[in-house]
């Protein structure tokens, strides 16, 4: 039986763009779904059949406190957002890696030909000491769970 030790938390984790370490605090829409159609069948009342169609996904979405003078992630959404689509978007593959309590990766998703489609930042609350939560969300082709990590290719 496995210790609580071999489980990962949800909290350590690192996000890498273009090979830069990216610090968030919330990371979320990593699943994947695969949609049905119903077909009714001549002469069968009974039930519908359902056939599977294609594979959907939710967008990444990445929240974190808002960070004065940018990074180069950031400029990168507000260079896709900003100028609409008067130039080419540029896509990017995003990676976010779960980690053990030795820092090592025990998975990691990475997510093919993203771009972000959203920015926001939280609301601004003159009573209230709260931080500036920017956030991200990123849409993308499809992801893939990569095979070295200990939960093998569970969504490949």
């Amino acid at each position: 039986m496995a210790s609580n030790q071999d489980y990962p938390v949800g909290f350590y984790f690192e996000l890498s763009f273009k090979g830069e370490d990216a610090a968030f605090q919330e990371v979320s829409g990593i699943s994947k779904e695969l949609t049905t159609e119903e077909v009714a069948c001549g002469g069968e009342n009974r039930f519908k059949y359902r056939l599977p169609t294609a594979t959907v996904s939710q967008n990444l979405v990445l929240k974190r406190a808002l960070i004065p003078g940018g990074t180069q992630l950031i400029d990168w959404c507000a260079s896709c957002l900003d100028e609409g689509l008067a130039t080419s978007i540029e896509t990017h593959d995003v990676s976010v890696s779960l980690l053990s309590a030795d820092g090592s990766v025990c998975a990691m998703w990475t997510f093919y030909s993203a771009y972000p489609v959203k920015y926001s930042i939280s609301d601004l609350k003159s009573q209230e000491s709260e931080l500036v939560i920017e956030s991200l969300e990123l849409a993308y082709t499809y992801f893939i769970t990569s095979p070295d990590t200990m939960f093998g290719n569970l969504f490949d």
